[in-house]
C-alpha cells in the first residue's frame, strides 16, 4: 500500500490534535493507519516529509504515528532544499540523498519495497514538492523544467487575480512533471518485482496553491484551488477505471485503505470506505462535505455539488486556537456558474434561503465532527438582479 495524504485525516483535525493547527504533535495514544496496518501483520514505513505533526526535527519516536521504519523530516520546507535533501533515520541520525528531492525521495521508497517484496507492507511515501521552498519563497523545479513552461496555460482565478503565479507557476508545473515521473518510476519497479497487480497505490496531492491570490499566503485558504485536490487509486478492488462523481473527503481515505485490506473499521473513524461508491451502493452517501480552515484563519465551511459556503471566526488567531464559538457568514459561491470562485453571492438577498439552507449544513456537519454548535452571524443583504429558485437552495 502506498500513498500520499495527511496521516490525521483519518479524523478531523480539531478531534486528533489537541490543538487542530499545523504543527500540533500528533498524541501518542492516537491510533493510525500504521498501527492499524502493523497490527494486521503489515511492514509499515515513513519516508520524507511533510509530518508536520510533532515539535520538532528529527522526529522524536513517541511522535512518528506508530511507524517501524522512519526515513523522515517534519518540516522538509525548512530544512532541506529542491537539490539537498536532508532526511532522519529512525536513531535521529541525518541522511543526505543525492539527487534532486523528488527523485532522492522516490529512489529510497524503491529501494524500501524493494528490501520488503515478500512482505505484506504499508508504505507512507510524502513528497515536498509542489510546495514553495519556505527559505526563498519559490517553487524550484529540476534545472531546465520550469523553461518548459514558460507562458504556458494559466488558469481563470490566477489570471484574473493578482498574486505571484505569473512568476511561479512555470517552476510549479516543472515540479508536478516530475512528481509524475517519480510515480512512473515507482509503477516500474513494483512492476519489475511481480507486485503491481497486488499492490494498492493511493496518489493524493496535499493542499493546492492560489499563489497568494486570495490572502499573503499561498495554500492555506477556503478557496476550491487550495482544498479540492486529486486523488487517484489503483490496485486489488480498484480496477477497471473510473471516476466518483461523490463527494468525497480525505477523512475517507484510510477507512478506505482499511475496507479494501479487509480487516474491520474501527468506530472512531469519521470518514466512511467509497467501495461500496464502486459497487454502485450510493444510498446513504453525504450530499455535501465538510472542511475546516485552522491557520491562516479559524474557519469552517461546507460544499454541496454546487454551492460553497464559509464563515470565519472574527479577531481569532488561526495559528493559536482550533475553533471558536462564534463566526461570520464570509463567502458564498456558486460552483455551477462560478468555478473559479470569483462572485460572492453572500451578500445578495436573492441566496439568503441558500445560506440558510448551508448554514444548517454547516451546524449540522460541525456537531458531527465532534464541535460544539457555533452561533453564525449573518451579513447584511443587498438587493439585485439575480434569482434563486426555491428548490435550486438545497442542491
Amino acid at each position: 500500500m502506498g500513498g500520499r495524504h495527511r496521516e490525521r485525516a483519518r479524523r478531523y483535525a480539531t478531534t486528533t490534535v489537541a490543538a487542530g493547527v499545523t504543527g500540533s504533535p500528533l498524541p501518542q495514544s492516537s491510533p493510525t493507519l500504521a498501527t492499524y496496518l502493523q497490527d494486521a501483520g503489515y511492514q509499515t514505513a515513513y519516508i520524507h516529509g511533510k509530518w508536520h505533526l510533532a515539535e520538532r526535527d528529527p522526529v522524536p519516536d513517541g511522535q512518528r504515528g506508530g511507524y517501524e521504519y522512519w526515513l523522515g523530516v517534519n518540516t522538509p520546507e525548512l530544512c532541506s532544499d529542491s537539490y539537498d535533501a536532508l532526511l532522519y533515520d529512525d536513531r535521529g541520525r541525518e541522511v543526505r540523498l543525492p539527487g534532486y528531492r523528488v527523485d532522492a525521495v522516490t529512489d529510497a521508497a524503491i529501494r524500501y519495497i524493494d528490501a520488503h517484496q515478500h512482505d505484506p507492507f504499508y508504505l507512507f511515501l510524502s513528497l515536498l514538492e509542489p510546495h514553495h521552498q519556505n527559505s526563498r519563497d519559490d517553487y524550484p523545479a529540476p534545472d531546465g523544467y520550469a523553461e518548459r513552461y514558460e507562458g504556458k496555460w494559466m488558469p481563470v482565478d490566477l489570471a484574473a487575480l493578482r498574486g505571484s503565479a505569473q512568476r511561479h507557476l512555470p517552476g510549479y508545473y516543472g515540479m508536478v512533471r516530475r512528481i509524475d515521473e517519480a510515480l512512473g518510476r515507482l509503477l516500474d519497479a513494483l512492476r519489475s518485482l511481480g507486485l503491481l497487480g497486488r499492490t494498492i497505490v493511493l496518489f493524493a496531492s496535499d493542499h493546492g496553491c492560489h499563489f497568494k491570490t486570495r490572502n499573503g499566503s499561498t495554500s492555506a485558504a477556503r478557496m476550491r484551488a487550495s482544498i479540492r485536490i486529486p486523488v487517484a487509486i489503483s490496485g486489488p478492488g480498484f480496477e477497471g477505471g473510473g471516476q466518483i462523481r461523490e463527494l468525497v473527503s480525505l477523512v475517507d481515505l484510510p477507512p478506505t485503505l482499511l475496507d479494501a485490506a479487509g480487516l474491520e473499521l474501527p468506530t472512531d473513524m469519521q470518514g466512511r470506505s467509497v467501495l461500496p461508491l464502486l459497487r454502485g451502493e450510493r444510498d446513504g452517501w453525504p450530499q455535501e462535505v465538510f472542511f475546516q480552515v485552522s491557520e491562516s484563519e479559524v474557519g469552517r465551511g461546507v460544499r454541496t455539488g454546487r454551492w460553497k459556503y464559509y464563515v470565519v471566526a472574527p479577531d481569532v488567531e488561526g495559528h493559536q486556537v482550533p475553533g471558536a464559538g462564534q463566526y461570520v457568514e464570509r463567502y458564498l459561491y456558486d460552483l455551477v456558474a462560478d468555478p473559479w470562485e470569483l462572485d460572492n453571492l453572500v451578500e445578495l438577498e436573492s441566496h439568503r434561503d441558500v445560506c440558510a439552507v448551508m448554514r444548517e449544513r454547516l451546524v449540522r456537519r460541525m456537531r458531527e465532527a465532534g464541535e460544539d454548535a457555533p452561533r453564525i452571524e449573518s451579513v447584511p443583504s443587498r438587493a439585485g438582479r439575480r434569482r434563486v429558485l426555491t428548490e435550486e437552495a438545497g442542491l
